[in-house]
């Protein structure tokens, strides 16, 4: 009886903060569908009129937001890639070959995520001046590239703790190099987790601002957070609903990426079972 009351309270409990935390997305959902033309200036708790796709119209024009999606669809897709096969490299070195001083190069790496963001702003803005870097997309890549691999490695190294050795070494005594061991056993074997650091780093750069307006100043480089931000600016005259819109609108190839992983993370299960 105690059991079963606590099971109760428990599930309980995460509906609410389930619903605790869908109360913003309802409100951006909600507003998002009012016409901006009718926007009272309070926020809606129930949908009423239907201007979704009006408003979502008048943000992609007023933000120019087709330039800035592409810009930030190339920025995610290879910034993201090239962390996650870096990030496998190192992780495959640290742990996998017969490498000194594993801890001191964990932490070597690891020690990028340790620092906030906004300390390395000055020091690229500067190096990027002087070496015409900046408000490029090559220098966003590089940004956004350096700072997804300390987590990426994180999540591959620990990933790869857990791979059986007699695999590499039966492969090393049949004389294979450490080369095709890292990728036609190694990588094949972290599939898995090469596909997880992708979707969050992806996400990760696919939401930056911090960047997007520190180090790009042409409207046709910067990143679609930044384009978006223009829509709530101090010299934008759109309502809300146009930028809740807006917002609604960018998101979607994150939400679409994420249900994709998540179909190849449960087919995989279910062919694992």
């Amino acid at each position: 009886m105690t059991m079963s009351l606590g099971r109760v309270l428990r599930n309980a409990v995460i509906a609410a903060l389930a619903l605790l935390w869908l109360v913003p997305t309802w409100l951006l959902v909600v507003n998002a569908l009012v016409p901006a033309g009718s926007y009272s200036g309070s926020p809606h708790w129930l949908p009423r009129d239907f201007g979704l796709f009006g408003n979502m119209s008048e943000a992609w024009d007023k933000a120019n937001l087709g330039p800035a999606l592409g810009n930030s669809l190339l920025y995610s897709v290879v910034s993201a890639a090239a962390a996650a096969v870096i990030a496998g490299f190192a992780a495959f070195a640290t742990i996998i070959m017969p490498v000194k001083r594993q801890a001191l190069w964990f932490w070597v790496i690891y020690s990028g995520t340790l620092l906030p963001l906004q300390v390395f702003i000055r020091p690229l803005f500067l190096s990027y001046a002087h070496t015409s870097l900046y408000d490029t997309q090559t220098g966003l890549v590089l940004i956004y590239t350096a700072i997804a691999v300390p987590f990426a490695f994180f999540v591959m190294r620990n990933y790869a703790l857990t791979l059986p050795r007699e695999v590499v070494e039966a492969a090393r005594m049949d004389g294979a190099s450490w080369w095709r061991v890292f990728w036609q056993i190694h990588v094949p074997l972290t599939r898995s987790a090469m596909i997880a650091v992708f979707v969050f780093q992806f996400v990760a750069v696919w939401n930056d601002l911090m960047f997007g307006i520190t180090m790009v100043t042409s409207r046709n480089i910067r990143p679609v957070m930044a384009a978006l931000a223009d829509l709530q600016g101090n010299y934008s005259n759109v309502g809300p609903p146009i930028v809740l819109a807006g917002a609604l609108l960018v998101s979607l190839p994150t939400v679409v990426l994420f249900f994709s992983a998540q179909r190849f993370f449960v087919s995989s299960l279910k062919i694992h079972r």
